[in-house]
């Protein structure tokens, strides 16, 4: 019967702590960085939705614009003011407004169902979502943007690896230091029937050359973060400028073509459609009008989508939301039915 154990000289187990409680707070930086990143995504995918459901609307109004065109057309060739041929271009404009109702269906049940799947449904469990694309926000101070990415648990992870590695190159440390071990018992010997008190020391001989090699890797290990660290950095602030260059743009395009651009176009489509109902204007110049006009405010939609969706990337980057909620709620019971 013995009793054996063995002494740890220079704060082994210390170091082994250390390693352990560094390593935990590693996979809790991954969980956060992991739901930040979800979070993101989910982010943009709303405003997909959000983005194909205001498409769907100008296509239901550019139908409804379509059929008023029609219908005037056909009262200017009854009353023998106009050539049939306008009658068939303006068919055509017709079934060409159809088509883009359908396709804008199409696309908003495909991002419907992209954004549903991230919580587990196969299939969308609401019609419309509440959501304001107008909300852009300012474009804000690119530097004071980058200051907050330190804040994003993808850096602060390199921080948790730096004490890891530094944790890992002290317990190397003290494995070249020698363990001493004991041991005190009693044996019996069964043919004399005899009892002897034993006792043993161990000490391993050349522990510090054996962990020569170890030793070097934990260094090198140690060393090599700062440098992943320093091109993660560099990574994620271009990354991050292009966001913010991309979001700058749109909320600038966006602004100039809600106050300038539309109202204009909107204005030119009202005349041009006097005048070609009082004879002074043709069909060409009527249509040419309502399609301008039209591609205006889908390219209002791209560019108020594009500085939501990039302002979405920056929130993920910086680990801080740069504008309030975009909906209140997703809406599981629907308020309005799919046009």
């Amino acid at each position: 019967l013995a009793l054996s154990s063995v002494i740890e000289p220079g704060g082994k187990r210390e170091a082994r702590l250390a390693a352990t409680s560094a390593q935990r707070q590693i996979i809790d930086g991954e969980r956060q960085a992991r739901a930040l990143d979800l979070i993101g995504e989910v982010t943009k995918r709303f405003v997909g939705v959000v983005a194909n459901q205001a498409r769907l609307d100008l296509a239901i109004s550019a139908r409804s614009l379509a059929t008023d065109v029609l219908k005037s057309v056909e009262r200017r060739i009854q009353a023998g003011a106009a050539p049939e041929a306008e009658l068939y271009r303006a068919r055509a404009q017709m079934t060409q407004a159809e088509l883009a109702v359908t396709e804008a269906q199409s696309r908003l049940r495909a991002s419907s169902l992209s954004l549903s799947v991230l919580w587990g449904d196969t299939e969308p469990d609401f019609v419309r979502v509440a959501g304001n694309l107008q909300n852009m926000g300012a474009v804000g101070d690119f530097n004071a943007l980058f200051e907050r990415t330190l804040q994003n648990p993808a850096i602060a992870i390199f921080a948790s690896e730096e004490r890891l590695r530094e944790a890992e190159l002290q317990l190397a440390k003290t494995q070249s230091r020698t363990d001493i071990g004991w041991s005190v018992g009693v044996r019996q010997f069964q043919d004399t029937d005899d009892t002897a008190l034993v006792a043993g020391v161990s000490v391993p001989l050349f522990s510090s050359a054996r962990n020569t090699g170890a030793l070097q890797s934990a260094q090198s290990a140690r060393d090599e973060v700062a440098v992943r660290r320093d091109i993660a950095m560099l990574e994620l602030r271009a990354t991050l400028f292009d966001a913010y260059q991309q979001r700058k743009l749109g909320i600038e395009t966006a602004e100039l073509l809600r106050s300038d651009v539309v109202p204009a176009l909107t204005r030119a489509w009202q005349l041009t459609r006097t005048a070609y109902e009082t004879g002074r204007y043709g069909y060409q110049e009527w249509a040419a009008a309502r399609q301008e006009l039209i591609s205006a405010q889908y390219a209002l939609i791209s560019a108020q989508e594009a500085a939501l969706q990039n302002g979405a990337t920056i929130e993920q980057l910086t680990a801080q939301p740069l504008l309030p909620p975009l909906a209140s709620d997703v809406g599981g019971t629907a308020q309005e039915s799919e046009q």
